[in-house]
């Protein structure tokens, strides 16, 4: 059962802006009441115009906002009188719709109102919410939905017959309501709910009463049960966490035939009894369980019906993809417009018997919002099932909401995408100065970013820092030691699940020891070599086999330095093996082209601000090496240059995005210097 949350004790002063947002808030905050970015609420009241006269007006959601996040800023105030005019019209097209509604704000400053706000203006009370519950969707959406409302609700009830929101449903909604004095909510064919009150609570109330009276009908009136016995052997926990590892990247990359996308991957008890159910295969593919769903998981998910062979899934779910491709692309020659554009073709949502689902978006908030959506549609179809079927829009009407220039437009308001849109950079050494500022710099232009370092707590840190700034979850930390084989696949893993593969990697991990030569020992010379040559190496390859796998090519940039291209006293270990690094680099450019894996290599010198290396004993044998004091170091590195510049993070950062760019893409196996200009390390 639904709960009500309304408590008197915070709730705002009654009729006012306050409540209306807390009522909204309310709503919001269960999923299974209302989707995210759907339903609307409104209250009406009086205020004063720009001539200073009282009138009435109706506050109502803005198009775009959520009512579980929404504040009192995203909702609109419109003059009632001019809205209830319209009832004397028989028509009114969309766009007229738009435009009137515009002139009937109460002042230009608000949002555009919602799509349904003439709803809200008919129905003559007081508070208004629209909403999407699970329970009262299921029952709308199956063969006898009206039967079983009678059962519920008796003549207390109004349906509406499915149609696209606007004006002609706004008006058969108010003139359905008038016409039943019994009337205490609306069920909307295939969409939801409307309810009403005099007061805030009341009208909140009913939402949840009503709701609660339809699961406790669906859980006591069955007339099919869902099964979810799997018809295959069930891989076992390890086997589905490798089968998912070698799988993502391969979807990612089929699913990025149109534009890239990230990737989301659900294997919760939820998903995998109803995509192991005997009914998964034919329910989802009926269509969408509400049209608010469609823009976010499009009419129907790619099923993939396992067979449980496990030399065979990729070829499987391949296929798959580029049959829904080709299915997708025929659906919208089929009903559009010459204006309209075609969206990514691709699956929003995959099912696979066995393994759970996987969504794509722009971003990771985008794919997890198709996933917390199906899950929606998933409670739907199996609510719809137990009442002895499921009903959906036909591919003609889900196409008119797809395609709604008003529904679009929400997708308007998002901000616009960023240079690194759509891609993930997993960057070693995240942790610290270089690289914590590369991460920084990345996210800041629309990158999904891993923070990988040994220094755990420190990449956690600035990963924090990242998301608060952004709002949303666009990096992720994970520990890695890039001489621990086991560790860097591990890490890799990790931002496979969460995001769905790799476009850019920075090798960054770093350290530095000092030593004249004949002083270099065995073990320092191996601490060099470990860590700078093999760790670059294995990090380097795991990334190389991720980059194949997506086939959508990728950018690696090496962190070298001055030292690479010039032999200075006293650091042969560091020296040679940052070498080393350089002619890797080059190596993997060779052998990247074919699949379009760039390989490129910035060369630092004397990065002094926020790193590790330079807190170490590093800066004290640098200092000692020259003959100055360690407080001289950053002005003696300064005086050497010749453009007499220090070198800051940022510097290097800004060339590693340089090389990781679009600026690039005919650029590999290439250095460049970032040093101020240190004539012995000139290349020649």
């Amino acid at each position: 059962m639904v709960k009500n949350l309304w408590d008197m004790n915070t709730a705002p002063p009654e009729d006012s802006l306050e409540e209306l947002r807390y009522r909204s808030n309310l709503i919001g905050t269960d999923r299974s009441v209302c989707n995210w970015g759907g339903g609307n609420t409104s209250f009406k009241t009086r205020a004063v115009d720009f001539k200073g006269n009282e009138v009435d007006i109706m506050w109502v959601k803005g198009s775009g906002s959520d009512l579980a996040t929404m504040r009192e800023e995203n909702f609109s105030s419109l003059l009632l009188q001019d809205m209830l005019e319209l009832e004397h019209r028989t028509s009114m097209s969309d766009e007229e719709m738009v435009v009137y509604l515009e002139h009937c704000l109460l002042t230009k400053n608000y949002p555009r109102p919602s799509i349904e706000t003439l709803l809200h203006a008919f129905i003559p009370y007081k508070h208004v919410d629209h909403t999407h519950p699970d329970a009262i969707i299921s029952i709308c959406c199956a063969p006898d939905g009206q039967k079983i409302a009678d059962a519920i609700w008796g003549n207390r009830y109004v349906w509406v017959p499915y149609i696209r929101p606007g004006f002609t449903l706004s008006k058969m909604i108010a003139e359905g309501v008038r016409n039943n004095p019994n009337a205490e909510l609306v069920l909307m064919e295939k969409h939801g709910l409307v309810v009403w009150g005099n007061t805030a609570q009341e009208s909140y109330n009913k939402t949840i009463e009503v709701i609660n009276e339809a699961e406790k009908f669906i859980e006591n009136y069955s007339i099919n049960q869902v099964s979810s016995a799997l018809s295959i052997p069930e891989p076992s926990m390890e086997e589905k966490q490798n089968i998912i590892h070698t799988l993502l990247p391969i979807v990612r990359g089929a699913a990025s035939f149109h534009e890239r996308v990230v990737t989301n991957i659900d294997t919760s008890e939820e998903v995998l009894n109803f995509v192991n159910s005997e009914i998964a295969e034919t329910l989802s593919q009926v269509g969408a369980a509400c049209p608010d769903h469609l823009v976010h998981t499009k009419r129907i998910p790619l099923f993939i019906n396992w067979s449980g062979d496990k030399q065979t899934l990729k070829d499987e779910v391949l296929a798959g993809i580029t049959q829904y491709i080709e299915d997708y692309s025929a659906y919208f020659t089929k009903y559009a417009e010459s204006t309209d554009k075609m969206f990514n073709p691709a699956p929003r949502v995959i099912l696979i018997k066995g393994i759970g689902m996987i969504t794509t978006g722009k971003n990771r908030n985008a794919a997890k919002l198709s996933a917390d959506l199906y899950k929606r549609a998933i409670a739907v179809m199996e609510g719809s099932y137990k009442l002895g079927g499921f009903t959906s829009l036909t591919e003609e009407e889900s196409f008119a909401v797809e395609y709604w220039p008003l529904e679009l437009y929400k997708l308007s308001l998002a901000p616009p995408e960023n240079e690194f849109s759509r891609q993930i950079a997993l960057v070693t050494g995240g942790a610290g100065g270089i690289g914590s500022e590369t991460c920084r710099l990345f996210a800041s232009k629309g990158a999904h970013v891993v923070l990988a370092d040994l220094n755990i707590a420190g990449a956690e840190k600035v990963a924090e820092e990242i998301n608060a700034m952004y709002g949303e979850e666009v990096a992720i930390a994970v520990q890695m030691d890039v001489t621990d084989e086991a560790q860097i696949i591990s890490a890799f893993n990790t931002a496979i699940e969460r995001f769905g593969g790799i476009d850019i990697l920075v090798n960054n991990a770093g350290l530095a020891t000092s030593s004249s030569f004949e002083e270099t020992s065995l073990d320092e010379w191996n601490l060099n070599m470990n860590v700078l040559g093999t760790g670059y190496f294995l990090v380097s390859r795991e990334a190389f086999k991720i980059m194949k796998r997506q086939d959508l090519g990728g950018s690696m940039v090496f962190i070298a330095s001055k030292n690479s291209v010039y032999a200075g006293k006293n650091a042969s270990a560091y020296s040679a093996v940052k070498a080393l690094e350089l002619h890797l680099a080059r190596c993997i450019a060779a052998e990247g082209g074919d699949f379009g894996i760039r390989a490129n290599s910035v060369l630092p010198d004397a990065v002094l601000q926020g790193s590790a290396i330079w807190g170490s004993n590093w800066r004290k044998e640098r200092a000692t090496a020259y003959g100055i004091e360690e407080q001289e170091l950053e002005e003696h590195y300064r005086q050497r240059t010749v453009l007499k510049e220090n070198i800051y993070p940022r510097d290097i950062a800004e060339a590693i995005a340089f090389f990781a760019s679009e600026k690039t893409k005919k650029t590999t196996g290439c250095m460049l210097t970032v040093d101020g200009g240190v004539t012995a390390a000139f290349t020649r």
